[in-house]
């Protein structure tokens, strides 16, 4: 496990994609490059990236991408991981609960209150290995998302409305 570097950037995208097509929704995955590079290298980076090589110098057959949230309960930054991704070829062989593992560190390590992410409810191989690792469902709650056509008309309708 190492962190990301600018020139891992394509192979980061190709796993986006991959991960993507995986979850029956790669028409979905429109980030580009210079999206990514900017985001992870750029003048104010917010957005991080581990990467696992099938050996060291290796190809890149993994990736975690992951960023900072806010726990207002906790009153503590923790991490959100928004990609957990192994190839296909290379699952089973430890690399995405080494992946999950260095997050933990890095959590551990920085006083951050938690690893958070969500799981496809279907994706019954994935919520089986994040159950046997100690992580908790949190049933009780939904993902709510406002995107694209609604979230356009939405902030239209607040300019045009005052409460």
């Amino acid at each position: 496990m190492r962190r990301a570097r600018p020139q891992d950037v394509p192979r980061l995208i190709e796993l986006v994609r991959e991960l993507a097509r995986y979850e029956r929704a790669e028409h979905e995955a429109l980030a580009t490059e210079q999206q990514l590079h900017t985001s992870l290298f750029g003048e104010q980076p917010a957005v991080y990236a581990l990467v696992a090589e099938r050996e060291p110098g290796g190809e890149i057959v993994g990736c975690a991408i992951w960023f900072l949230n806010f726990s207002t309960w906790l009153g503590i930054h923790g991490i959100y991981l928004e990609d957990l991704f192994v190839s296909e070829s290379e699952r089973g062989t430890g690399l995405g609960k080494a992946l999950l593992q260095s997050l933990a560190k890095i959590a551990a390590a920085n006083g951050l209150g938690r690893v958070e992410w969500s799981v496809l409810k279907w994706n019954t191989p994935s919520i089986d290995f994040y159950r046997a690792i100690g992580a908790v469902a949190m049933d009780e709650w939904d993902t709510m998302r406002l995107t694209g056509k609604a979230l356009d008309d939405f902030a239209a309708d607040a300019q045009t409305s005052r409460p």
